[in-house]
């Protein structure tokens, strides 16, 4: 049962993690078809010059990271308002915001170009200038992002000892120093994790961005899109190997961190329990 259980296993992370090889190995492919003819690194040097590839890699990381810290901050709001919400109004308005989530993202798209669409009409009937791009991208980018972020921070918002605000108050703090220094700091897990979520979700999203995109504007996954049509360039895979090994490294750094938190709290408290033994 062991082996076959290993083998599954085996057989999963391979078939998880052959195409990634494969990206990484045709990175360095001398030629630009899909049969490898020598080791070269040469995309890797092109990939900082082509203009196009780096105009959308700075859209998508600008995109990403605005429309993140914005549903960040709007979603951890919004999660604080639910969690004082009568137990009725905060079922309706839940259900409210599971459907950004369950709705397909075709139609979220086409509703967000739709949108935009009238509102250009509007505006620019009356002499403000309105075009697809940034605001639209950032817009529907937030708009999707929210309820990612509401749904990681309400669970840490029922998990807090709604004690530890009335103690603090009791202190010496006012609201505003309870909210952030005892609020803030019992979620900030549910925060990150919002913020991590809304930011792979931003990076990676194709079919919002493909309807809100501008001509001037384009993310990576409508640019990488678009080359279908033809080929894909090398270069394309040099992007996504470095991408790919960032991520790699941040998520490296994050359980390394993580088990060095735990491990403080493990020596603290057995600490604690030496000095509790030693006083007794």
């Amino acid at each position: 049962m062991k082996a076959f259980a290993r083998t599954y296993l085996g057989v999963f992370m391979a078939f998880l993690y052959a195409p990634i090889v494969v990206l990484i190995v045709f990175s360095f492919n001398e030629s630009k078809g899909r049969t490898f003819t020598g080791f070269t690194g040469k995309w890797y040097a092109q990939l900082f010059s082509d203009a196009a590839v780096m105009d959308a890699l700075f859209t998508t990381l600008v995109v990403a990271f605005t429309a993140s810290i914005a549903a960040t901050v709007m979603g951890t709001a919004a999660a604080i308002g639910l969690e004082k919400m009568d137990s009725r109004l905060k079922s309706g308005v839940m259900k409210l915001t599971y459907l950004p989530i369950i709705n397909p993202e075709i139609i979220t798209g086409v509703s967000f170009m739709l949108l935009f669409v009238v509102a250009k009409n509007v505006l620019n009937s009356v002499g403000i200038p309105f075009q697809f791009g940034w605001i639209t991208l950032i817009l529907a980018h937030i708009t999707f992002n929210v309820p990612y972020v509401i749904l990681n921070v309400l669970p840490k918002l029922r998990q807090m000892d709604g004690s530890l605000v009335d103690a603090a108050m009791d202190l010496g703090c006012n609201h505003w120093q309870a909210f952030t220094k005892v609020v803030i700091h019992e979620i900030k897990p549910g925060i990150i994790s919002g913020f991590l979520m809304s930011l792979t979700f931003s990076m990676d999203d194709f079919v919002v961005s493909y309807f809100t995109t501008g001509a001037k504007h384009q993310t990576l996954s409508v640019l990488i899109y678009s080359m279908t049509k033809k080929r894909v360039s090398p270069e394309i895979n040099a992007l996504s190997t470095i991408i790919f090994l960032v991520v790699l490294a941040v998520l490296i750094a994050v359980n390394l961190v993580e088990r060095r938190n735990i491990n403080r709290a493990k020596n603290a408290r057995k600490e604690r329990q030496r000095e509790g033994g030693s006083f007794r």
